[in-house]
């Protein structure tokens, strides 16, 4: 479980008026996702794509960001600048949104879970380009508004392709930029051994209601009418202490639903792991940029 975790990457308008929050309650559609299950018309028995609502303030202390040359490639890229406007499809908490705002572009983000998006909102308040709106992306009712740059950090997987990227693509205008980024982690690489102890602990404890399973393949934008789809990377290491680590795992989604007696087994597992090695562990980070265009 640990290797399955390492594989899907451990980070794992058009106006400039300051406006409040706005919160939509938007009808779903049914289908079934990353272990979350919801229909029309129907009560929400589960929504895992709602799961770090709940850790809004961790969340934002814990989560990897991204580096200074990706958004300056996006940047460069869509050529956004004040007279631009963008979207942001599930800020979370703004791991990538403060160097977007920078440009002075007109930003809206829409964020499904309602923590978070007071959050962000606090968060971001002292911009007048900023506006957030609390709300489905997947119903969300855009009207006639478009953006020239729609981009998500680690939020896309978490909508079927068949439904998100013809979304896109109707809120872009004509020669608009969609970015996606994501960070892949390597914990192997620097230290086998510590690695493996770790691989012990998930293998015994590590038992989440509901598993991490969402897939995207990002150059399936192609076959939604996105031309020009290219792939950028860039690298950076982290490290970690044994306590700081197990509060950033802590914040992972499939780890959020870890329930007693397994929870505190499997963090104080992995807390001692590392201490028996020196009480560091080491990530090399891949970060993933994907960039399209609408013709």
């Amino acid at each position: 479980m640990y290797r399955e975790a390492e594989r899907r990457g451990i980070d794992f308008f058009s106006t400039n008026a300051k406006l409040p929050i706005i919160y939509v309650n938007a009808t779903l559609k049914l289908y079934s996702c990353a272990g979350y299950l919801y229909g029309q018309g129907r009560e929400i028995t589960m929504d895992f794509r709602k799961v770090f609502d709940s850790v809004p303030e961790e969340f934002n202390k814990w989560r990897t960001r991204y580096c200074d040359e990706l958004f300056a490639d996006v940047i460069e890229y869509s050529k956004l600048d004040s007279g631009k406007t963008a979207l942001e499809i599930g800020p979370g908490t703004g791991q990538a949104t403060e160097p977007i705002l920078k440009t002075g572009c007109s930003y809206l983000a829409i964020e499904l879970g309602e923590n978070l998006a007071e959050y962000t909102k606090n968060k971001f308040s002292s911009y007048d380009n900023f506006q957030i709106v609390n709300a489905d992306f997947e119903t969300y009712d855009f009207g006639q508004h478009q953006f020239n740059l729609v981009y998500s950090a680690a939020t896309i997987q978490w909508i079927p392709e068949e439904i998100g990227f013809p979304r896109v693509y109707d809120i872009l205008k004509s020669n608009g930029t969609f970015a996606m980024m994501l960070t892949r982690t390597d914990c192997k690489s620097a230290d086998k051994a510590l690695y493996l102890k770790i691989q012990e602990v998930y293998d015994k404890y590590f038992y989440p209601e509901t598993k991490y399973t969402c897939n995207l393949k990002y150059s399936n934008v192609e076959n939604y009418g996105f031309t020009d789809f290219e792939r950028r990377h860039y690298h950076k290491t982290r490290e970690y202490n044994a306590d700081d680590y197990v509060s950033l795992i802590s914040t992972h989604a499939d780890h959020i639903t870890l329930q007693e007696p397994h929870k505190s087994k499997f963090y104080a597992g992995i807390r001692d792991a590392i201490l028996s090695f020196d009480n560091k562990i080491t990530l090399y980070d891949t970060i993933v940029l994907y960039l399209t265009r609408k013709p």
